[in-house]
């Protein structure tokens, strides 16, 4: 008998696996494209700080999620332990969706380069500008606080 969870499993397996295989199959020059005389091109540049950044807040979810998926898949662990961990994997997974909401708005509206990461009632705010300035970092603590109904405490810092 196929428990629901295989049946998820087999059902995205193959949804992948399909489009996947569709990918490949296209031809070469769908991909590329034709009108070769309305081209722009633009570069963004990412501060090397805020990259790094990015890359070691992702590895430590990922670390995360793979600790969490262990307790889950675990036989010897309770049903509590089970559901605490899945509690767990759902609110990394709306923090990390909300974190990339916030830097799409700081980006939207200050126009700048950001990375914000939030833990629990702490967001951390780290903008890629040289010269620090006051009005723009309380400009974004409004920002931020406005989009959460209960006190945040928000730090912003600047580096290039």
């Amino acid at each position: 008998m196929v428990s629901k969870k295989n049946l998820w499993f087999l059902t995205l397996f193959s949804l992948i696996l399909v489009l996947s295989v569709y990918y490949i199959t296209m031809p070469s020059d769908m991909l590329v494209n034709t009108n070769k005389d309305n081209d722009i091109e633009v570069t963004i540049q990412e501060s090397e700080i805020l990259v790094a950044l990015r890359v070691e807040a992702n590895d430590q979810l990922i670390g995360q999620m793979e600790d969490l998926r262990n307790v889950l898949t675990d036989v010897n662990t309770t049903i509590d332990e089970k559901n605490n961990a899945f509690e767990k994997m759902k609110l990394l997974n709306i923090n990390r969706g909300e974190e990339e909401k916030l830097e799409t708005k700081i980006k939207d509206d200050f126009n700048l380069q950001s990375f914000v990461k939030i833990n629990g009632d702490q967001i951390r705010v780290v903008v890629a500008k040289a010269e620090h300035d006051v009005k723009v970092a309380n400009d974004i603590m409004r920002l931020l606080q406005s989009n959460f109904t209960n006190k945040m405490y928000i730090s912003v810092k600047f580096q290039k």
